[in-house]
């Protein structure tokens, strides 16, 4: 029986939608052209929307829990087609219902096992998308994006902000006329965590390209 591959995986998430959570992933991806990424986005739906298409429903609670779509064209318009865009060999959405992330899990690893065998090579870094993929897994690298003008803040980005390896603000954390009421819960967190400031259209931060050196340079460790 073949061994299950193990991957370098970064893991990007956020506070809430539109903060550029997709965009530091293609910032990633075109900043290491040569590390044969595979990126993928994790959506999960509200209930009573279907994962196979995104679309309302009246399915039943575990029927259609999720899906995986390759992408294969980078002129599509969606987040997966952006990956390929930036430079990414393979991209993929998965979807899942609310709460049925554990389902699509295997689902996940299956198809990426299935891309390697079919590249016949060691497994290339995986960049992930996702806030909730860390209460499963403990990926190499996790960036939290945090945009303190925006007032909305996910349950699972708080829980994982403190497992963040850095910061990413996509604005200035100091202004306190423009500070939600959020920023003053983890003040411990914002004074304590590496972070790095870089607004949108911006390079890729140095002291990220550091952390992303230091990982695509040692062995892969993760098993999905």
């Amino acid at each position: 029986m073949n061994k299950a591959p193990r991957w370098r995986v970064i893991v990007v998430g956020g506070h809430t939608r539109s903060i550029g959570k997709t965009q530091l992933v293609c910032d990633v991806i075109s900043a290491f052209p040569h590390a044969n990424w595979i990126a993928g986005k994790i959506t999960q739906y509200g209930h009573g929307v279907c994962a196979q298409n995104g679309s309302a429903c009246d399915c039943a609670p575990d029927e259609h829990s999720c899906a995986i779509e390759w992408e294969s064209r980078p002129q599509s318009g969606t987040d997966s087609a952006r990956f390929l865009a930036a430079g990414a060999k393979r991209s993929f959405w998965l979807r899942t219902k609310q709460g049925f992330l554990a389902e699509g899990l295997p689902l996940m690893r299956d198809a990426l096992e299935h891309a390697v065998e079919a590249a016949d090579r060691d497994s290339p870094a995986l960049i992930l998308e996702s806030n909730s993929l860390l209460q499963f897994m403990k990926p190499s690298l996790y960036f939290a994006v945090i945009d303190p003008a925006r007032e909305d803040f996910k349950d699972s980005a708080r829980v994982a902000l403190d497992r963040a390896d850095a910061l990413v603000l996509r604005g200035s954390i100091n202004d306190p006329s423009s500070a939600p009421s959020w920023s003053k819960l983890p003040a411990n967190l914002l004074r304590t965590k590496p972070s790095v400031s870089q607004r949108l259209g911006e390079p890729l931060p140095e002291p990220l390209q550091v952390l992303i050196t230091r990982t695509l340079e040692a062995p892969p460790s993760i098993t999905l």
